[in-house]
């Protein structure tokens, strides 16, 4: 099922075969609850807790794609959720840092995702519109949620050259990949409409 799924990514114009390969690879059936488990290779979102959802998968792979993912890059997720698209860049050979706003899925990707072999994602709790000034700089910033505005906080913890892609937009939202060319300069580009959860602020 995982073949056909990737097939169906190929299909839709996902050329990136290191993406295509880690979502080949990874067990997404495991992200679901069993109840749901035929579900788990279909394109579409799907609710998990705290009214959140696991991204479809086309959306995870043409997010990954436009990072441009190299193996040894030190991405920051903004949004961890069910933990697929930080297991997605660890697959690709990322150092992955996932900071996550709602405590109880904190709580349960902290013990879920060692137990399927993921235990090198450095998870974190807390304001993702702050990043994690901890761990920065940060290679690639991939943000996961519909934001109204790019933070500034996270453009300054991008190294030079670093890639942040964000949704942004009100309820549609535009996907731009940003891409920090000096201390004072971006170059923005935008592919396309999305839906997205919204990116809300604090902790919960």
């Amino acid at each position: 099922m995982r073949m056909k799924l990737v097939g169906e990514l190929r299909q839709r114009g996902i050329a990136d075969q290191d993406v295509l390969h880690a979502m080949g690879e990874i067990p997404r059936h495991f992200f679901l609850d069993k109840a749901f488990e035929e579900w788990a290779y279909k394109d579409v979102p799907f609710p998990i807790e705290s009214d959140q959802t696991i991204s479809q998968p086309y959306t995870v792979a043409f997010q990954s794609s436009l990072l441009r993912v190299k193996k040894g890059d030190k991405i920051l997720e903004v949004g961890t959720g069910s933990g697929y698209q930080a297991s997605v860049l660890a697959e690709m050979g990322a150092k992955v840092y996932s900071i996550e706003r709602q405590q109880k899925l904190y709580q349960i990707t902290t013990k879920f995702l060692p137990s399927i072999g993921y235990g090198n994602i450095r998870l974190l709790l807390g304001d993702g519109y702050m990043g994690s000034e901890r761990f920065a700089p940060f290679d690639k910033i991939l943000v996961t949620a519909g934001a109204t505005y790019v933070p500034d906080t996270l453009i300054q913890q991008l190294k030079i050259g670093g890639v942040l892609v964000i949704p942004v937009g009100d309820k549609v939202q535009k996907m731009l990949r940003i891409t920090k060319v000096s201390k004072d300069e971006v170059k923005t580009e935008n592919f396309g409409d999305f839906r997205f959860v919204p990116f809300l602020k604090g902790i919960n």
